[in-house]
């Protein structure tokens, strides 16, 4: 069966209206005092990369709000934090020095979006700006700014994301570790013991 698709611009430009002159001109090349504060104020920002073949990937990474550190207009600093060590992320600014950033606030429903270039920063006074509580980074993720907007409420307020009245309960899905088990059996064919809910939690609050 052949999937009806769109494989031309123009065909996919005839589906939707212009885009708006507000829409075209909100895009700057640079931070502006609103874009830091926001950044500022934000303990979360979702991570979108791709390797030299084109394979993507996007990776949250939390902290304090204000973790990620405006050094001036162009660029910002995201110390990196314990994870899988995939390395996914850094991998692909290795091969491609290229970022998308999404940045959310609890209970904003506008996003920031950043687009730019990166490199992984060993420098002392990089590393010495992301010091926090628990630890000093590896390393640091130095991002130069090539574009920055503000993203529309819309998605967030079809979701509904901060409505905690509509969160599900954590019982509709299995924990972590059960989820596990059961896609490597499908996917892998191999038997693997599993951590419980307040173990897997244990462990993850020694590397926060």
């Amino acid at each position: 069966m052949t999937i009806p698709h769109i494989t031309k611009i123009e065909a996919l430009r005839q589906l939707y209206a212009p885009a708006s002159e507000r829409a075209l001109k909100k895009e700057l090349p640079s931070l502006d005092p609103h874009a830091s504060r926001f950044i500022a104020l934000s303990p979360f920002v979702v991570v979108a990369s791709s390797d030299a073949h084109g394979h993507m990937d996007a990776s949250p990474r939390g902290g304090e709000p204000g973790f990620v550190k405006v050094l001036n207009a162009q660029t910002i600093l995201i110390p990196d934090a314990p994870g899988n060590n995939r390395l996914d992320t850094l991998e692909n600014i290795v091969s491609t020095g290229r970022l998308g950033l999404l940045f959310m606030v609890p209970g904003f429903d506008e996003t920031l979006r950043i687009n730019g270039q990166a490199v992984l920063s060993t420098a002392p006074a990089d590393l010495a700006l992301c010091v926090d509580a628990r630890r000093t980074p590896k390393l640091v993720i130095r991002v130069t700014v090539d574009s920055v907007y503000l993203h529309c409420a819309k998605a967030l307020m079809r979701s509904q994301l901060w409505d905690a009245s509509l969160h599900p309960e954590r019982s509709s899905l299995p924990h972590m570790g059960e989820m596990l088990r059961d896609q490597i059996q499908a996917f892998k064919g191999e038997t693997v013991e599993i951590e419980s809910q307040a173990e897997m939690v244990q462990r993850y609050q020694q590397s926060l």
